[in-house]
């Protein structure tokens, strides 16, 4: 009996344990929409403020990313602006973009709840939120 029990108890803890990382796979595999902009002034008070952008960033789960209505290189939120192609690493957190003026640009992602926040080379912080559409 305590065998049946222990075997049932190691298949429910295998079983919540795949579920759980396939729901984290699939969290950043998608498209996202830009909603907030962080531009720091200099003196550590900078939050996050609404923006009105059609800007997305699509994650596939080949490893890609790309832009639509502005680029990943640099904070743009204007619609019609370039858009970017490059690779992404779950395991770095880093965003390396392949097009972007003077050559490849790194950049770190984070997860925040249900936001995903990208975080520009600046000299003060900047940073970018987005809420997930598909």
């Amino acid at each position: 009996m305590k065998f049946k029990i222990i075997i049932s108890s190691i298949t429910v803890m295998a079983f919540l344990s795949a579920c759980n990382t396939e729901n984290q796979n699939e969290g950043l595999v998608s498209k996202w929409h830009l909603i907030e902009q962080l531009m720091d002034p200099g003196d550590g008070s900078g939050t996050f403020q609404p923006v009105t952008s059609d800007k997305t960033i699509s994650f596939f789960e080949d490893g890609t990313v790309s832009s639509a209505n502005g680029s990943i290189c640099i904070g743009e939120v204007w619609s019609g602006a370039s858009s970017s192609l490059g690779t992404y690493s779950e395991t770095t957190m880093i965003i390396d973009v392949d097009n972007c003026t003077g050559g490849h640009v790194p950049l770190s992602y984070e997860m925040d709840g249900n936001y995903l926040i990208l975080n520009y080379a600046c000299i003060e912080p900047c940073r970018e939120k987005y809420e997930q559409v598909e």
